[in-house]
């Protein structure tokens, strides 16, 4: 079965076919460095991640390339320097700001198994180029000189008028995009759909030489930053672009503007893939509700990061999920299950057997693939199993390390753990139900759950412990 890829633009599934085999080339949004990345940010990561295994399965390690970058400049950038370390110039706390979060986020998505991507570039590595690669400066002077973007105010905005098919992507007309949008309302744009390609920086914000003969240091708008990095690693027009749902409109689509219209090109990537959203527990996440969940807490709390990336793709990527404690569970069980059985070893180059390929070469079908896993697991196929395990980037590490960490943590507990429950069942069988109950109470506050049951031969009751999370 030939690889096949749901394409946004198109709205269809149709069989990839690389510009160039001997170099298939992927761009993925990444992270802004402000603050812990969250479970969401977590999806696009590992979703991509299978691909870019698929696609070095099938290609050849040594044919892809895979670009994700970092966003080092941005407001909410500014905002948590200026409120963490407000007692630093600017600049000096975003750089405090931006090290400690990218480092942060390097280590917590290790913990999910992910590959390192081919090149990483920063935002701001790519403002101005000294070594003749592409740049957003020079996208944005390219853009002025044939009548895509205007200069106005010290600002440079992307004349959307000038693009006839603006909103392709996100299937939006103009007029439909103008009448529903929430866009900032300024004196000097043309249309109200006109975008900041270029802005004048602030007192005390990073600044950077204007574009265009502008007089004012400035920055670059969101936008322009992905677009010049993309051009600049892997060429005008390249394979697939991914990201989440989210960022279809207006990211992608004004990726899309700037890189066509500067570089000439019909398209900016062949195939454009989004990841569907993520609510936890049934509701949309957000701080207000108290739900907004870290990849980093989730580690914290003793999660192995293999059984995040598991939890992850037991959904479909283009479909939402629904982050839950008792998916989680389930996960952890299933893939406790799959370590335990005697020979099974996760191997990165090992020969993947149909069922699994023929899944995720159906648009990355991680279900119907963790189904054959299933099977594997059942028949005992231990060899098959590992092979599948390692393409789908499980290797049991962190899942080990956890046991590990929960078997010494067990270990150390018992000793205070055992005679509490011990006192607490004599009380029951005193029928001291307010003294059982404090006890109980007891070994909540530390984080202990219990567990009672019947014995079915003495009728006894019986009771197990575990650490709570």
């Amino acid at each position: 079965m030939a690889l096949k890829l749901y394409n946004t633009l198109t709205r269809k599934k149709a069989e990839f076919e690389p510009i160039d085999p001997k170099n298939v080339r992927m761009y993925v949004c990444g992270p802004t460095v402000y603050d812990y990345a969250h479970i969401g940010n977590a999806r696009p990561v590992i979703v991509f991640d299978v691909l870019f295994r698929l696609l070095r399965y099938i290609f050849g390690s040594e044919h892809v390339t895979y670009v994700r970058n970092i966003t080092d400049v941005d407001d909410k950038i500014n905002a948590r320097a200026a409120r963490d370390f407000p007692d630093l110039p600017l600049n000096a706390a975003i750089r405090k700001v931006t090290e400690a979060t990218e480092k942060q986020f390097h280590e917590d998505i290790a913990a999910l198994g992910v590959l390192e991507p081919t090149f990483e570039p920063r935002a701001t590595e790519y403002i101005r180029r000294d070594d003749g690669a592409e740049s957003m400066v020079s996208l944005i002077e390219t853009l002025v000189q044939r009548g895509n973007a205007y200069v106005a105010e010290d600002h440079v905005l992307f004349d959307v008028a000038s693009m006839p098919d603006y909103g392709r992507l996100s299937n939006r007309s103009l007029d439909e995009m103008e009448a529903g949008a929430r866009v900032e309302v300024a004196p000097y744009k043309k249309g109200p759909m006109d975008f900041v390609l270029w802005k004048p920086s602030k007192p005390g914000e990073p600044a950077w030489p204007s574009p265009c003969g502008i007089a004012t240091p400035g920055r670059p708008g969101w936008h322009i930053e992905c677009s010049a990095m993309a051009g600049a690693l892997l060429g005008p027009v390249f394979d697939i672009h991914g990201g989440g749902i989210d960022l279809t409109f207006p990211h992608h689509e004004n990726e899309i503007a700037q890189s066509r219209c500067a570089h000439g090109t019909r398209a900016m990537a062949n195939v454009w893939m989004h990841n569907g959203f993520l609510q936890v527990e049934g509701e949309k996440m957000s701080k207000s509700l108290g739900n907004f969940v870290t990849i980093n807490e989730l580690l914290a709390d003793g999660w192995p990061g293999e059984v995040l990336r598991l939890n992850m793709l037991r959904t479909h990527y283009r479909q939402p999920i629904d982050w839950t404690k008792k998916g989680l569970d389930e996960s952890q069980k299933i893939l406790a299950g799959w370590f335990a059985l005697e020979g099974v070893t996760a191997s990165l180059s090992g020969d993947v057997q149909g069922n699994v390929l023929d899944a995720l070469e159906d648009d990355l079908n991680t279900p119907k693939a963790i189904a054959e896993l299933h099977g594997f697991a059942a028949a005992k196929d231990v060899k098959s199993l590992g092979a599948a395990l390692g393409l789908l980037g499980f290797d049991g590490t962190t899942l080990k390390k956890a046991e590990e960490r929960a078997a010494e943590s067990a270990q150390s507990l018992a000793s205070t753990v055992g005679p509490l429950i011990t006192a607490r069942l004599d009380a029951r069988k005193r029928k001291d139900f307010a003294e059982s109950d404090r006890i109980r109470d007891e070994l909540a506050k530390m984080g202990i759950s219990l567990k009672d049951t019947k014995n079915k031969e003495t009728g006894e009751i019986e009771t197990t412990w575990e650490v709570a999370r």
